[in-house]
């Protein structure tokens, strides 16, 4: 969006540079007043007599009659106007034509920019939706050990188990994360010593089958 309005603004400031001149002449109407009605003679800048007045035929403007152009006239304004077209100068085109290109170029960097940013976003919204990991370090004789079990079971929930007394990972993790007796369970980047069921329905709300 930036990138587009730095482009606008650069034109304004192209035509503001501009010669009048260069500009002014692609008005057929201004172009108009100079050729007379009666006579169609074109009135030139050097002209002396009133601007009212036609130099050749001396016969007021307003007063030489229908103010419909003649297919002459009309002629005369087109091929003005086209000389006023390739009057302006080359590089004033090639000007207009880099910011063209600038243009297309910087609404396609924004166009994928934004395409960009919303995968970014269904991205995060996706990873927001995963399970976080659950690891439970328990027992086979703990009897809370297999209700946290059966919970997880019961509610969909993905979790990873290691025992306390027969493996060194289940040993060691639950050394280093405090011990203190099992279950001891670890939701995401949280700790929870002891079974309990409302601290695992509110630290699993989003994932838990049925809610």
């Amino acid at each position: 969006m930036l990138k587009v309005n730095y482009f606008l603004e650069s034109i304004n400031t192209i035509c503001q540079h501009l010669r009048y001149d260069e500009l002014s002449v692609l008005n057929p109407l201004e172009f108009m007043t100079q050729i007379c009605p009666k006579c169609s003679y074109i009135r030139k800048e050097s002209e002396t007599c009133p601007a009212w007045q036609c130099p050749a035929c001396q016969v007021a403007y307003t007063k030489a009659g229908d103010s419909t152009p003649t297919n002459t006239q009309r002629d005369l304004v087109n091929k003005s106007s086209q000389h006023a077209v390739n009057s302006i100068p080359a590089s004033t085109w090639k000007l207009l034509i880099l910011f063209a290109i600038i243009a297309a170029i910087a609404w396609q960097s924004g166009f994928a920019f934004r395409k960009k940013t919303n995968h970014r976003i269904v991205n995060n919204s996706t990873q927001s939706l995963q399970q976080p990991e659950v690891i439970l370090y328990g027992t086979t004789w703990c009897g809370y050990c297999a209700a946290a079990r059966q919970f997880f079971d019961a509610n969909g929930i993905r979790y990873t188990e290691y025992d306390t007394e027969k493996t060194t990972q289940g040993y060691e993790g639950h050394k280093k994360l405090g011990g203190g007796g099992v279950p001891l369970i670890v939701v995401g980047g949280d700790v929870m010593h002891g079974y309990s069921e409302a601290g695992l329905r509110q630290a699993l709300a989003p994932w838990i089958r049925g809610n």
